[in-house]
């Protein structure tokens, strides 16, 4: 027996997600998660909703350009003088 599909109306499954329901429309819209439209309404399966959520996992180390290491900071170099 298949288990009964959960879904999610694009206002749940953006609370879900933490973003406007306008991100979650892009996101549809580009493809990057699946949306069903009955009629006038669209609806997401929970399990899509899951899988979108591991597809944006960070690997690790992908991120260092968000935090650069500032080289010959000179607030850095007063500091250190005034340590002295």
């Amino acid at each position: 027996m298949s288990t009964p599909i959960q879904w999610l109306s694009t206002a749940e499954a953006a609370k879900f997600l933490g973003i406007t329901p306008r991100t979650l429309y892009r996101f549809i819209d580009e493809g990057q998660i699946a949306g069903y439209r009955f009629g006038r309404v669209i609806r997401l399966k929970q399990d899509d909703v899951d899988a979108f959520i591991e597809s944006s996992r960070i690997t690790p180390g992908t991120l260092e350009h968000l935090y650069p290491e500032v080289v010959g900071d000179s607030r850095a170099t007063a500091r250190g003088a005034e340590d002295e």
